[in-house]
C-alpha cells in the first residue's frame, strides 16, 4: 500500500491516518474499504459527520439526481430551491414538531465557524465579551471556538493569547461541588475577578471530553441559571446532535429550550459540509453579511440534509438508535466493564466511552491498534487520550455492531492479562 506521497508531500499536522496508515478507496454503511480490498468495519463514524451512514442510497440519490439537473451548485447567500426545501424541512418536521421556535443562520461550512458565529452573535446583543464554558470541552480550533476549548493540546498550537473566556469546573469533576453555585459566586462576588458573560456554550455530553454526559438536571439548573441572570444558553449540537444520543437534538432529553443551538457535521447528510446556528428570533440583530462565508451556500449540502431529515423520520432512526445503545451498554458492562472495577462505562444512544484512565491512561492507545489489526476503526478521547471512543454510524446493523463489540471486547481482555 503506497503512503509515501502523502509522507512526502503532506503537512505533518495530519492525524487521523497515523491511526489508519491505510489508504481507503470506497465506504458504505458501516464499513470503509481500503485499496486492498480489506473491510474495516466504522466505530469513528467521521467523527459524527456520516450518522445515517456512509453513501447512504436514499440521500445519495437525491445528489445525483440534483447534478443531473445542471442545478447550481454554488450560490453564496442567494435563494435557491435546495436551500428553500432545506429550510422548510427542517422547520416543519424537525424544529416545530418539538414545539420549538428558531431561525437559521447558515455559516461558513465546519463547526467550528457556527461557534464562532454563535459567539459573536451573543457578544453582540448582550454587549458583554466573556463566555462560560465547561472544562473538559472542544468547540472548535478556530481562535474564538478554541478560546472555549480546554485541550491544551489544541490551545498551545493557537500562537496567540485565548482571551474573554471563563472556564468552569465540569460538574464531573470535583465531588461535592456545586457547578452552579459556583458560577453564580463568580457573578456576584465583586472580588471573584470574572466578568458576567454574554453567554453558557456548552456540550450536553462532552465527547472529545472523555464521553461524559451531564445529567437532565444539571441541564436545567443551567437553563435556569441562564434565564436568572440574562445569560444566552448556547448547545453545541455539533457531535452529539444530528440523533447521536436518541434524540434528534442531545438537550431534548432535559426538556429546555436553548438560546442558540449549533450543528455540522451529519446536518450535511452524507459528509457533506454544513453548519447552521439556530437562533431565537429575538437574537437574529445581525446587520446583512455581519457573519459571511464563500461556501454558506452550497446547495449539495442542502440537498444530502434535506434527504436525511426524510430518511431518518421514515426509518424511526431515533427508536433505533436508543435500542442499539441499550445493546451496547449491555454488551460492554458484561464483556468489558467486568473485567477490572477501575472501568467505567459512558454514554447514550450511539456514543460510548470506555474509561481506562484509573488502570493506564496507555490501553486504550494500545487496544485501539490492536482492534485496527483486527479491522475495526475506533479511536480515544478525553484526558491523556484513556478512554476509548465507541460511534458508530446510526444505520449499523445488530450483526455487524455486535461483532464491532467483540473485537474490543477481546482487545480489551488480551491488554488487561
Amino acid at each position: 500500500m503506497n503512503t509515501k506521497t502523502f509522507e512526502e508531500y503532506e503537512s505533518v499536522v495530519r492525524s487521523y491516518c497515523r491511526h489508519f496508515p491505510k489508504v481507503f478507496t470506497t465506504a458504505k454503511g458501516a464499513v470503509i474499504t481500503d485499496e486492498d480490498g480489506n473491510d474495516y468495519i466504522d466505530f469513528f463514524c467521521g467523527a459524527g459527520a456520516v450518522n445515517y451512514g456512509h453513501n447512504n442510497p436514499y440521500i445519495k440519490q437525491k445528489m445525483v439526481d440534483y447534478l443531473m439537473t445542471d442545478g447550481i451548485i454554488h450560490a453564496l447567500d442567494m435563494y435557491t430551491v435546495p436551500k428553500r426545501e432545506f429550510i422548510e424541512t427542517l422547520e416543519k418536521k424537525i424544529i416545530e414538531p418539538r414545539g420549538l421556535n428558531y431561525k437559521i443562520q447558515f455559516c461558513g461550512p465546519t463547526g467550528t465557524n457556527g461557534v464562532e458565529a454563535a459567539i459573536k452573535l451573543a457578544r453582540k446583543t448582550k454587549g458583554r465579551r466573556n463566555i462560560f464554558a465547561f472544562m473538559g470541552c472542544f468547540h472548535g480550533m478556530t481562535l474564538g471556538a478554541l478560546s472555549l476549548t480546554s485541550e491544551m493540546y489544541a490551545r498551545n498550537g493557537a500562537g496567540a493569547s485565548l482571551n474573554d473566556v471563563t472556564h468552569i469546573p465540569a460538574p464531573y469533576m470535583f465531588e461535592g461541588l456545586d457547578v452552579i453555585k459556583y458560577m453564580q459566586t463568580l457573578l456576584d462576588d465583586d472580588h471573584s475577578g470574572v466578568e458576567k458573560p454574554a453567554a453558557v456554550v456548552m456540550e450536553t455530553l462532552q465527547a472529545e471530553g472523555g464521553i461524559r454526559p451531564f445529567s437532565d438536571e444539571f441541564l436545567k439548573d443551567v437553563r435556569e441559571f441562564c434565564d436568572k441572570n440574562d445569560i444566552l444558553m448556547i448547545i453545541d449540537d455539533i457531535q452529539v446532535g444530528c440523533c447521536r444520543t436518541g434524540t434528534f437534538f442531545s438537550f431534548e432529553r432535559a426538556g429546555i429550550v436553548p438560546d442558540m443551538v449549533i450543528m455540522s457535521k451529519s446536518i450535511g447528510g452524507l459528509g457533506m459540509p454544513l453548519s447552521i446556528v439556530l437562533l431565537k428570533e429575538e437574537l437574529d440583530e445581525w446587520k446583512p453579511g455581519e457573519h459571511n462565508g464563500t461556501f454558506r451556500g452550497n446547495q449539495l449540502s442542502f440537498i444530502a440534509g434535506k434527504a436525511s431529515f426524510d430518511w431518518l423520520l421514515e426509518n424511526n432512526v431515533e427508536a433505533e438508535t436508543q435500542r442499539k445503545g441499550k445493546i451496547v451498554k449491555d454488551y460492554l458492562e458484561k464483556e468489558v466493564i467486568s473485567l477490572d472495577s477501575r472501568l467505567e462505562l459512558r454514554g447514550m444512544g450511539l456514543i460510548w466511552g470506555i474509561d481506562f484512565g484509573k488502570i493506564n491512561p496507555e490501553l486504550s492507545e494500545r487496544i485501539i491498534e490492536r482492534c485496527f489489526e483486527q479491522q475495526l476503526i475506533c479511536e480515544c478521547a478525553g484526558r491523556d487520550g484513556a478512554v476509548l471512543k465507541i460511534m458508530p454510524p446510526l444505520v449499523i446493523g445488530d450483526d455487524l455492531l455486535m461483532k464491532g463489540l467483540e473485537i474490543i471486547a477481546n482487545a480489551a481482555k488480551e491488554e488487561l492479562k
